[in-house]
């Protein structure tokens, strides 16, 4: 097996079709909240209840959600390449996991997860509410959701420092590099590849490879273009 790193960086793009909402859908989960009251470390501050609320309403809404095409064929890569494919998702759903995918690095959390302010200890609480919830580590009660909010750090971005510095080639899937700079990482390497459905000329001209559609119709494209690659 040859040493070349592929990192494939996903956003809210590649679970839409899991009918899986984002803050930006009109029609979406969030859009009944700005994103300072459910998002952000000032919201939390003001009124922690109604951010508790939010975060155990997505988590229920998740149960039901299965993973489309494009998770269970980007499982399959790294399953065939467990050692040349690095899988980042902006994403805080479980999609990747329900696919059958290891080892995925969540950059701003896992909503599946809760997180003990005391111990900082992470733990499971799969889709219950967060109600009368203890830390199993230190027994503390003031416990709070496992996701990333404006305003605190993302220590799993250490993860986008490795990619800086060793990625052969990096693929993007439904994200508009918004929130990570994700044209800079394109012109990091000579191989990439973009797949979103909207165009954007400014970022999109960094990509050696556009696939303007959904992801599940774009996902084996990749899947033969990382072969290639890998070949």
């Amino acid at each position: 097996m040859n040493s070349k790193k592929v990192y494939i960086v996903s956003g809210a793009g590649l679970s839409a079709e899991s009918g899986i909402k984002t803050f930006r859908d009109s029609d979406g989960l969030w859009e009944n909240y700005s994103i300072e009251e459910v998002c952000s470390t000032t919201g939390w501050a003001r009124d922690r209840q109604k951010v508790t609320n939010f975060y155990d309403a997505r988590r229920a809404d998740l149960e039901s959600k299965e993973p489309n095409y494009a998770h269970k064929r980007l499982a399959d890569l790294k399953s065939k390449y467990p050692k040349n494919i690095f899988m980042l998702t902006q994403n805080v759903d479980n999609m990747l996991e329900k696919a059958g995918c290891t080892d995925v690095i969540h950059l701003h959390g896992t909503l599946t997860d809760l997180r003990c302010e005391r111990c900082k200890h992470v733990f499971p609480i799969g889709y219950k509410p967060q109600k009368s919830t203890t830390c199993p580590e230190c027994d503390c009660t003031v416990v709070r959701h496992n996701v990333v909010m404006f305003g605190e750090n993302a220590p799993a971005y250490e993860h986008l420092r490795k990619l800086y510095n060793e990625a052969d080639m990096i693929v993007v899937i439904g994200t508009s590099g918004h929130v990570i700079d994700t044209a800079y990482m394109a012109q990091l390497v000579d191989y990439s590849i973009l797949n979103n459905l909207d165009v954007d000329k400014n970022h999109d001209q960094y990509f050696k490879v556009q696939l303007h559609k959904p992801a599940t119709e774009a996902i084996d494209e990749i899947f033969e273009l990382v072969e290639e690659f890998l070949s």
